[in-house]
């Protein structure tokens, strides 16, 4: 399956935002964890977007995004 570029970016910039949620507490928490949730809706979004697009299911397109993610590391040029 090949996973489109802008997929792998939205699902790294949700989980960076939920990586920024430790340690937070009271009002920090709640604005970061707004701002995951933002982020995870646009990956989530995209990811049923490409999937209906190619006719593959939602579940499937997630879980290659998910180890394409694990596999690479991030470009130090990006």
């Amino acid at each position: 399956m090949d996973i489109p570029h802008d997929l792998i970016v939205l699902a790294r910039a949700a989980e960076e935002q939920r990586a920024r949620l430790a340690g937070l507490d009271g009002e920090e928490f709640d604005v970061q964890h707004r701002a995951w949730q933002e982020a995870a809706q646009a990956a989530q979004a995209a990811i049923a977007d490409h999937a209906t697009a190619g006719g593959q299911s939602a579940e499937a397109v997630e879980s290659e995004v998910k180890r394409t993610v694990r596999r690479t590391e991030e470009d130090p040029a990006e």
